[in-house]
């Protein structure tokens, strides 16, 4: 099983960027989701949450700016970053309760992916 991240890069202030997250291999069933990040010399955060029937909750730095979703169908995630600021700069890496092959589930990382936002 892997999650693959994708969509990071630099964007200015008040811009906008989608990060995906497709997560691939022997999946049986997929239960919550979200998306963490961690900025320079700072600890991981959890950005968004996303359950398997749709349930979400956000950081309080993010709310009303991100918005995370997924499609179950393609095991996939997204967090749509609007207004961005400078301190969103961060590798962002996404993450998910997996149920593989062992019938059991196991929590996975993404292989993070940079946004930084500056002009």
């Amino acid at each position: 099983v892997q999650l693959q991240a994708s969509g990071g890069g630099l964007v200015q202030p008040g811009g906008s960027l989608r990060l995906s997250c497709a997560a691939s291999g022997s999946i049986f069933g997929i239960n919550s989701m979200g998306w963490y990040r961690q900025a320079p010399g700072k600890q991981r955060e959890l950005v968004a949450g996303i359950t398997s029937k749709g349930s979400t909750n956000y950081a309080d730095s993010v709310k009303g700016r991100f918005a995370i979703s997924r499609d179950n169908a393609k095991n996939t995630i997204y967090l749509q970053m609007n207004s961005l600021k400078p301190e969103d700069t961060a590798v962002y890496y996404c993450n998910a309760d997996i149920l593989g092959s062992s019938w059991r589930y196991f929590n996975y990382w993404g292989q993070g992916t940079l946004v930084t936002v500056s002009s």
